[in-house]
């Protein structure tokens, strides 16, 4: 992927990454993510650095940080929140619940059952809950990094496509790199426990927020997304073809992604940079495995940007 952070975003990642060794681009689209209004799926194995990530992140950023770690025994009420009865008030009160924070890492969701993950999914997509028919609002950014086992895991529930596609992207950390892993061997860099500055006022985020959301797109590039989004569709190769949320998605990302780089209009460099975090949990093949790397390749094989 070619591409060059705008030095106002370097600072950011830079941070981040000396927490989180060898990972800029992982980071990188984890603010595009954050930027566009959208979610965050990690899947991939303990240990790789899903928690450092939201955790370092979620500092740089400025924003109150919740962890819930979901299990299979968990209700909605305990992430959400339950009215009780106070006997010296003679009224029912409401205990907000976990959900309650800007920033909230939503760890191993899949090993909760789906009563409890739609309880999520739905605050996500709404940015409120109702409890007893009164309505409560969630913090405003509010931010939600889902991490997930793989599937062949015991005790894991994995979540229906409907609720995939609340998460705008979704990708993996993955291993360091050789020199990377050897820094981190010899404790020189990454997974400590100091705390990341904080870089961002809530004005800021605000305003990068409304930034990324103006940046344009031309006639010719939205005539490429529109190429995409109908191969996916049409070419057979899928069991669903992306729905109109997940081209929303595809939109926003590439907006933001051309923000972090300084520009106030998307390319077709853009598109072809976020199309497979996009789309790797939105999209399955009919025969064979389903990878970002494939996805991406065939796409790309066969829409081809005149741009």
């Amino acid at each position: 992927m070619n591409y060059t952070i705008a030095s106002e975003f370097t600072v950011l990642i830079d941070a981040i990454e000396s927490h989180l060794v060898g990972k800029k681009e992982t980071i990188a689209l984890s603010l595009a993510t954050f930027f566009a209004g959208g979610h965050l799926l990690l899947e991939d194995i303990p240990g790789v650095g899903k928690t450092t990530l939201a955790k370092h992140l979620s500092q740089v950023l400025g924003l109150d940080f919740g962890r819930i770690q979901f299990t299979s025994d968990m209700l909605p009420s305990d992430i959400l929140g339950v009215n009780y009865y106070n006997q010296k008030e003679g009224a029912f009160i409401f205990k907000k619940g976990p959900i309650f924070t800007s920033f909230l890492l939503a760890d191993e969701i899949n090993r909760s059952m789906p009563k409890t993950q739609s309880a999520l999914l739905q605050a996500m997509e709404e940015g409120s809950i109702s409890i007893d028919g009164t309505l409560h609002a969630l913090p405003m950014p509010f931010f939600v990094i889902g991490t997930q086992n793989p599937h062949e895991e015991a005790g894991t529930f994995p979540l229906p496509t409907s609720q995939l596609d609340r998460f705008m992207c979704s990708f993996g950390i993955g291993y360091p790199d050789r020199d990377s892993e050897r820094e981190i061997l010899k404790g020189e860099r990454g997974h400590s426990s100091t705390l990341s500055d904080s870089l961002l006022t809530p004005q800021k985020i605000e305003g990068y927020m409304k930034q990324a959301s103006e940046v344009t797109l031309s006639e010719t590039l939205l005539d490429f997304l529109q190429e995409i989004i109908a191969y996916t569709r049409e070419s057979g190769l899928f069991e669903y073809g992306l729905s109109t949320r997940g081209a929303l998605s595809l939109t926003a990302m590439a907006k933001s992604w051309a923000m972090l780089q300084g520009r106030t209009y998307a390319t077709a460099d853009d598109l072809q940079a976020v199309t497979s975090v996009v789309c790797s949990h939105r999209l399955q093949f009919k025969e064979g495995p389903t990878t970002a790397k494939r996805i991406h390749h065939e796409i790309f094989t066969h829409v081809r940007s005149d741009i």
